[in-house]
């Protein structure tokens, strides 16, 4: 993995112009140190993202896309402790979102292919009475079990973005989120997560905090890993639903 330099005198006084005035100040030396150091949740985050996009961006692409965010986060937060990782993660990962979506990464066929299915998925389910079963979606759209699981993970890559945003909104954008927030934030989450039965805790656990891919997910929880979407989509619905609500 290439890491990226620190740029010169950028941020030689200990200020950037990065939206909220003032930045922490890390010699270049710190500054290597702690990419190298937090180098590993990059990867994961990197590893997680790039299994729902299809090889939309190149992998080491990605990871450097998400060093920077993992640079920015350390200029915003300061020296890094043990809550470090969570804001980081959150930094990360919205920086690689946010290129895939300057990238436009789902071309416009695409995109309509899935809206066309979900459409479709709507119908089934009113047509039926109740959520489809993979096999009764399969099956109603005339679907092989590969087109199914393309559409899950289309479905949960769209999803997982808006999740995203709904979580950085509430941690804040431009700075680190003091003591405070740091509690509502948690506060928050954990009432979202109790709206969840025990299954999708699971999968929202696996996901977030170990960073751990649908395919791992699935040969853990002994499930498909269509099925692993399907989960995690309704528990970031009921999340989202809640955090937004909070």
């Amino acid at each position: 993995m290439a890491y990226v330099e620190h740029p010169g005198n950028a941020y030689a006084d200990g200020y950037g112009d990065g939206g909220d005035g003032a930045v922490a100040m890390h010699s270049p030396a710190d500054e290597q140190k702690y990419l190298l150091s937090y180098a590993p949740l990059v990867k994961r985050i990197v590893r997680q993202l790039n299994s729902q996009v299809a090889g939309a961006i190149d992998r080491d692409d990605m990871e450097q896309i998400g060093l920077i965010g993992l640079l920015e986060a350390l200029r915003r937060y300061g020296t890094p402790d043990e809550t470090f990782g969570s804001y980081a993660s959150l930094r990360i990962r919205g920086a690689i979102l946010d290129e895939l979506r300057r990238q436009d990464w789902r071309p416009r066929a695409v995109r309509q292919h899935s809206h066309k299915l979900r459409d479709s998925v709507r119908a089934l389910t009113r047509k039926l009475g109740h959520e489809p079963s993979e096999q009764e979606i399969m099956t109603g759209l005339s679907l092989t079990s590969e087109q199914y699981q393309a559409y899950q993970l289309d479905e949960n890559a769209e999803l997982i973005a808006s999740f995203d945003e709904v979580l950085q909104e509430s941690v804040g954008q431009d700075s680190a989120p003091g003591p405070e927030e740091q509690l509502i934030v948690r506060r928050s989450l954990e009432q979202a997560l109790r709206s969840l039965d025990e299954r999708e805790q699971r999968v929202v656990q696996m996901y977030y905090e170990f960073e751990l891919s649908y395919k791992e997910i699935a040969a853990v929880l002994d499930l498909t890993d269509a099925r692993v979407c399907q989960l995690n989509k309704a528990a970031l619905n009921k999340m989202k639903a809640v955090l937004q609500a909070a």
